[in-house]
């Protein structure tokens, strides 16, 4: 491994400077060197992810510079990921995430970003896009039976279909199955408390590290599905007005749910 020790060191560092088209040569140079994929993988890219994720996480990069480093990440696993399919060996999936903008709500960019976040930090992710009717959501969790449901809302008027899902998902008697988070400009840890979600991150990194925790919990049987703590929270009421306020953060877009954490960026975004 410490013959590749200053190849891994350029990979990370690749993505720490959001450089797509050197990460993805760097990939390439990889597998002409015969490194395995997941090597490249955990030593080099994901590395230097972590860092990105540390340093946001901290206030010491902003939106652009994660958007530009999510990207790099993206352009290497491009590369790396059909050849480790073609392996036996396989990069551990920390889960499934079915994620989207709810009904009603256009707002695309943050979602974007944290599922792409998500995806660099091992969890395999399904985005359903925007504007998401309940019906359609619920029935494509029933369908593909991810282990988190992810949903981000930009506005007010749309982030009650967030407590809509949750309310049907205990209405059909299955939402003991999933974990569940929401994100967005006008949700916040008490919404998600209040419409019953297990999850909630105020950035991307935040989301990444609420959805592993969430994982661990699960994956070892103790996890146990949140409740909506009021009436209007199990009807999907009007999300708390303070919420937006409360939520300004510059990347306001990790949707707790591995979407919604970049709604309120994604607002200014789109």
């Amino acid at each position: 491994m410490e013959e590749h020790a200053e190849l891994f060191e350029k990979m990370a560092n690749s993505v720490i400077a959001g450089e797509a088209e050197e990460a993805n040569a760097l990939a390439r140079k990889s597998l002409e060197l015969g490194i395995k994929p997941l090597d490249s993988i955990d030593n080099g890219f994901v590395k230097g992810i972590r860092v990105v994720g540390d340093r946001f996480g901290a206030g010491e990069l902003f939106l652009p510079e994660l958007v530009m480093s999510a990207e790099a990440m993206k352009a290497a696993l491009a590369v790396l990921e059909p050849e480790l399919a073609k392996s036996s060996a396989a990069r551990e999936n920390m889960g499934n995430v079915l994620a989207c903008t709810v009904q009603g709500d256009i707002h695309d960019i943050g979602k974007r970003i944290v599922c792409t976040m998500l995806s660099a930090n091992g969890f395999s992710v399904v985005d359903l896009g925007v504007n998401v009717k309940v019906d359609r959501f619920i029935e494509e969790i029933k369908t593909r039976k991810p282990d988190i449901v992810a949903m981000s809302a930009l506005l007010t008027t749309t982030a009650p279909n967030q407590g809509k899902v949750i309310r049907q998902l205990i209405q059909q008697g299955i939402r003991e199955q999933f974990v569940v988070m929401v994100g967005g400009a006008p949700t916040s840890p008490g919404w998600a408390k209040e419409i019953g979600a297990d999850g909630y991150g105020e950035n991307a990194t935040e989301a990444v590290r609420v959805a592993k925790e969430l994982m661990v919990a699960k994956k070892a049987g103790q996890f146990v599905p949140a409740k909506p703590t009021t009436a209007a929270g199990f009807a999907g009421g009007a999300a708390n007005p303070n919420a937006a306020a409360a939520s300004t953060a510059p990347i306001a877009p990790s949707s707790a749910a591995a979407v919604g954490a970049g709604a309120a960026t994604a607002g200014q975004g789109s």
